[in-house]
Protein backbone atom coordinates (compact mmCIF):
# COMPACT_ATOMS: atom_id res chain seq x y z
CA UNK A 1 0.00 0.00 0.00
CA UNK A 2 1.45 3.35 -0.99
CA UNK A 3 0.91 6.57 0.84
CA UNK A 4 0.43 9.89 -0.89
CA UNK A 5 1.39 11.73 2.27
CA UNK A 6 3.67 14.63 1.34
CA UNK A 7 6.00 15.47 4.22
CA UNK A 8 6.29 19.12 5.12
CA UNK A 9 9.57 20.78 4.22
CA UNK A 10 11.66 22.09 7.08
CA UNK A 11 13.22 25.53 7.27
CA UNK A 12 16.72 24.06 6.90
CA UNK A 13 15.76 22.69 3.47
CA UNK A 14 14.53 26.03 2.19
CA UNK A 15 16.42 28.91 3.79
CA UNK A 16 18.97 29.27 6.56
CA UNK A 17 20.98 32.47 7.23
CA UNK A 18 24.48 31.05 6.87
CA UNK A 19 26.30 34.39 6.96
CA UNK A 20 24.78 35.36 10.30
CA UNK A 21 25.36 31.89 11.77
CA UNK A 22 28.98 31.89 10.61
CA UNK A 23 29.56 35.34 12.10
CA UNK A 24 28.01 34.32 15.43
CA UNK A 25 30.06 31.10 15.49
CA UNK A 26 33.29 32.97 14.76
CA UNK A 27 32.50 35.51 17.45
CA UNK A 28 31.74 32.71 19.93
CA UNK A 29 34.99 30.90 19.16
CA UNK A 30 36.99 34.09 19.76
CA UNK A 31 35.61 34.69 23.28
CA UNK A 32 38.44 34.30 25.76
CA UNK A 33 36.65 34.98 29.05
CA UNK A 34 33.13 35.36 30.39
CA UNK A 35 31.61 32.42 28.57
CA UNK A 36 30.93 29.00 30.17
CA UNK A 37 32.76 27.24 27.33
CA UNK A 38 36.07 28.71 28.55
CA UNK A 39 35.94 26.79 31.85
CA UNK A 40 37.21 23.61 30.24
CA UNK A 41 38.66 23.59 26.74
CA UNK A 42 37.45 20.60 24.80
CA UNK A 43 39.39 19.63 21.69
CA UNK A 44 36.34 18.89 19.51
CA UNK A 45 33.96 21.57 20.76
CA UNK A 46 31.52 22.98 18.22
CA UNK A 47 30.09 26.49 18.47
CA UNK A 48 26.72 26.54 20.21
CA UNK A 49 25.48 29.25 17.87
CA UNK A 50 25.66 26.90 14.90
CA UNK A 51 24.15 24.02 16.88
CA UNK A 52 21.19 26.09 18.07
CA UNK A 53 20.52 27.48 14.61
CA UNK A 54 20.64 24.06 12.94
CA UNK A 55 18.41 22.43 15.57
CA UNK A 56 15.89 25.25 15.30
CA UNK A 57 15.86 25.09 11.49
CA UNK A 58 15.34 21.31 11.62
CA UNK A 59 12.35 21.60 13.94
CA UNK A 60 10.50 24.48 12.28
CA UNK A 61 8.40 23.78 9.20
CA UNK A 62 8.90 25.88 6.09
CA UNK A 63 6.52 28.78 6.59
CA UNK A 64 5.67 29.14 2.90
CA UNK A 65 3.47 26.04 3.15
CA UNK A 66 1.19 27.81 5.62
CA UNK A 67 0.61 31.01 3.67
CA UNK A 68 -3.15 30.86 4.13
CA UNK A 69 -2.90 30.23 7.87
CA UNK A 70 -0.05 32.53 8.84
CA UNK A 71 0.75 35.73 7.01
CA UNK A 72 -0.47 36.80 3.61
CA UNK A 73 3.10 37.29 2.33
CA UNK A 74 5.31 34.16 2.78
CA UNK A 75 8.47 36.21 2.13
CA UNK A 76 7.78 38.25 5.25
CA UNK A 77 7.19 35.08 7.27
CA UNK A 78 10.43 33.50 5.98
CA UNK A 79 12.32 36.64 6.90
CA UNK A 80 10.79 36.56 10.38
CA UNK A 81 11.82 32.92 10.83
CA UNK A 82 15.34 33.72 9.65
CA UNK A 83 15.50 36.63 12.10
CA UNK A 84 14.53 34.31 14.94
CA UNK A 85 17.26 31.86 13.91
CA UNK A 86 19.79 34.71 13.86
CA UNK A 87 18.75 35.84 17.33
CA UNK A 88 19.07 32.29 18.65
CA UNK A 89 22.53 32.05 17.14
CA UNK A 90 23.98 34.95 19.06
CA UNK A 91 24.99 34.32 22.63
CA UNK A 92 24.79 37.99 23.51
CA UNK A 93 21.09 38.14 22.63
CA UNK A 94 20.39 34.95 24.57
CA UNK A 95 22.12 36.43 27.63
CA UNK A 96 20.19 39.69 27.30
CA UNK A 97 16.94 37.77 26.79
CA UNK A 98 17.55 35.83 30.01
CA UNK A 99 18.05 39.11 31.85
CA UNK A 100 14.88 40.57 30.31
CA UNK A 101 16.48 43.39 28.33
CA UNK A 102 16.64 42.15 24.75
CA UNK A 103 18.30 44.69 22.44
CA UNK A 104 16.48 45.85 19.31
Amino acid sequence: MTSTNNPKKKLIEVAIPLEAINAASAREKSIRHGHPSTLHLWWARRPLAACRAVLFAQLVDDPSGYADKLLDDPKIRKQAEADVAVRLATWRDRKADAQGNLPD
